[in-house]
């Protein structure tokens, strides 16, 4: 599911982050699980959606 390239950026980005060196399969599995969890909970909003939210926030204020 990752590319080489992406664990290693995945290791670079937690080593600089948590001052830890972690290794390429903690990397690989930590990194997929973060891929997974951002596809399930993304989802691109609508225009009519958008619209709906602007609304409310118009009403909310007032």
């Amino acid at each position: 599911m990752l590319s080489d390239e992406q664990v290693k950026k995945y290791q670079t980005l937690y080593r600089d982050r948590f001052g830890e060196e972690i290794s390429y399969e903690r990397a690989y599995e930590e990194g997929t699980k973060l891929v997974r969890l951002l596809k399930v909970i993304y989802r691109p909003i609508t225009k009519n959606n958008y619209q709906q939210l602007q609304k409310r926030r118009k009403t909310a204020n007032l």
